[in-house]
């Protein structure tokens, strides 16, 4: 069986660049949702230990990326109605906290880097950039946010549901990313005016919609496969 090719792992904590390398290649396609992830393949692959592969794993797990257990096999996780509908509400409350507390303790640098990010955005939009490209944007203008917000534990909540939103949306835009194409840059650059100098109750339901409209459109999706 032909083994997956990774990058292989540098030399400094291999565990991380494992979990590293696996959810690069996750995030690359290399490695569909529901598909099986082999230690010994990867552990070849990336020219580590089995040891540091099943630690990487057990990171990646913590992250929600991938599903594993005693007597079954270790997959990436599957994006069912059910997974997508619990993260995005999940999503949707850390993300209207963070944009109201961005509001008022952004700096001068943060808010500016929100602007240039929503101008990289509209770059890659104007110039036909795949979807890959254009999420990682969104989702660097998101952590933008939550760093700006200051709050080590919301930070840390974030991070917590945030490979999977990145997996989410891969789904979304491979089964169909016109919407998002349309929508992604107007949608970023309201929130970045409201962050900058807007009503905090808009701010609020603004956030909360975008994440909403993200979640509507990706069950949609699903729901037609």
């Amino acid at each position: 069986m032909e083994v997956t090719p990774l990058r292989k792992a540098a030399r400094r904590g291999l565990a991380d660049e494992a979990a590293d390398r696996v959810r690069e290649a996750i995030f690359a396609g290399h490695f569909r949702p529901g598909a099986p992830l082999r230690e010994v393949e990867l552990a070849a692959s990336l020219e580590i230990s089995r040891g540091s592969v099943r630690e990487g794993i057990a990171q990646l797990a913590r992250e929600g990326l991938v599903r594993c257990g005693w007597h079954r096999p270790t997959t990436v996780v599957d994006v069912t109605a059910e997974d997508v509908a619990e993260v995005y509400s999940v999503r949707a409350a850390l993300d209207r906290l963070a944009a109201v507390t961005a509001r008022t303790t952004a700096t001068a640098e943060d808010l500016d880097a929100l602007d240039a990010l929503v101008a990289e955005l509209a770059t890659a939009v104007r110039t036909n950039a795949d979807g890959p490209r254009l999420l990682a944007l969104d989702i660097a203008f998101h952590d933008r946010v939550y760093a700006a917000a200051g709050n080590g534990r919301l930070t840390e909540a974030w991070e917590a549901v945030r490979s999977q939103v990145f997996l989410f949306q891969l789904q979304r835009v491979s089964l169909g990313h016109e919407h998002y194409r349309a929508r992604v840059v107007a949608e970023h650059r309201e929130l970045a005016q409201l962050i900058r100098a807007g009503d905090r109750e808009r701010l609020a339901r603004v956030a909360e919609h975008h994440v909403e409209s993200a979640r509507e459109s990706l069950l949609g999706r699903i729901r037609t496969e």
